[in-house]
């Protein structure tokens, strides 16, 4: 799944092929992407400019002209990527945005998971996932006061902690991974034992990292690509997700992968000791 990189290089991209365009035809292949009555979310913005694209967490905000937001979540898959008029959409394309300028959007999601929701603009912190949403892993936004806080109040084990978006936004199994290995914090600590020591320098590495990430135009490890179709960059700077059986780049020791939450989870034995 995307995480808040992805989707941040997503959204930067969309800024580049679809503002400022006017929406001319729209064909929906894939009625369950489209959460709104699908005549009503076509006849809705045909004829309506993108003015711009925000993002909060992993969801994907376009501003129209006509003061609608659309909400997209790109789930597992999704990716929206822009072609000529003239040239047919690839395999697995389940919507087209056709503009005024002979080109088109298509978003092309290949498990079927992503999830485009219309609303008036103002109401989209309404909508499902983002009523609840925590804040984003920015300096000013991400306190440690605020973790400090709702960590005391926990029992949960600290990666599903961080995975759960109303906690902290934009945080999947990529970067949890990172973030727990930079700060030698075990998956499985609970979220109450960790000092406010290692809760600061736990969000010193969310906040950097993420950051990093986007610089680098995200992790590409499976099927994730930008608005322009290249791959990511930081694929190569990863120091536990997808290293299991390596030997840890701090101590040596072979890095380990289990199941936490139901999710691949990999982690140094050495260096991230349960209840250190």
């Amino acid at each position: 799944m995307p995480e808040l990189p992805e989707v941040e290089t997503v959204r930067r991209g969309l800024l580049k092929i679809a503002t400022d365009r006017q929406i001319v035809g729209i064909d929906v292949l894939y009625g369950k992407t489209i959460t709104n009555d699908v005549e009503l979310f076509k006849e809705a913005l045909i004829g309506q400019t993108i003015n711009t694209v925000d993002r909060r967490g992993k969801y994907l905000l376009f501003r129209f002209s006509n003061q609608l937001t659309m909400v997209s979540h790109l789930r597992m898959e999704g990716k929206y990527f822009n072609l000529p008029e003239s040239e047919v959409p690839r395999k697995h394309t389940h919507v087209v945005f056709h503009f005024n300028d002979q080109t088109k959007l298509c978003y092309n999601d290949t498990r079927k998971f992503g999830r485009m929701t219309l609303v008036k603009t103002g109401e989209e912190m309404q909508v499902a996932g983002l009523k609840t949403i925590g804040p984003e892993p920015t300096d000013t936004t991400l306190t440690v006061e605020y973790l400090v806080n709702i960590m005391a109040k926990s029992r949960r084990e600290i990666k599903p902690f961080l995975l759960d978006q109303s906690k902290v936004a934009g945080l999947g199994n990529i970067y949890v991974d990172e973030v727990l290995w930079m700060s030698r914090i075990n998956p499985l600590e609970p979220v109450n034992h960790l000092t406010t020591q290692q809760i600061t320098k736990l969000r010193a590495n969310i906040i950097n990292e993420l950051a990093t990430a986007t610089k680098h135009h995200g992790t590409t490890v499976h099927s994730y690509t930008t608005a322009f179709g290249d791959a990511g960059e930081f694929q190569n700077q990863l120091h536990a997700y997808g290293n299991a059986g390596k030997p840890c780049e701090r101590c040596g020791t072979t890095m380990i992968k289990t199941k936490v939450a139901q999710r691949g989870t990999t982690y140094c034995p050495h260096c991230q000791v349960l209840g250190a």
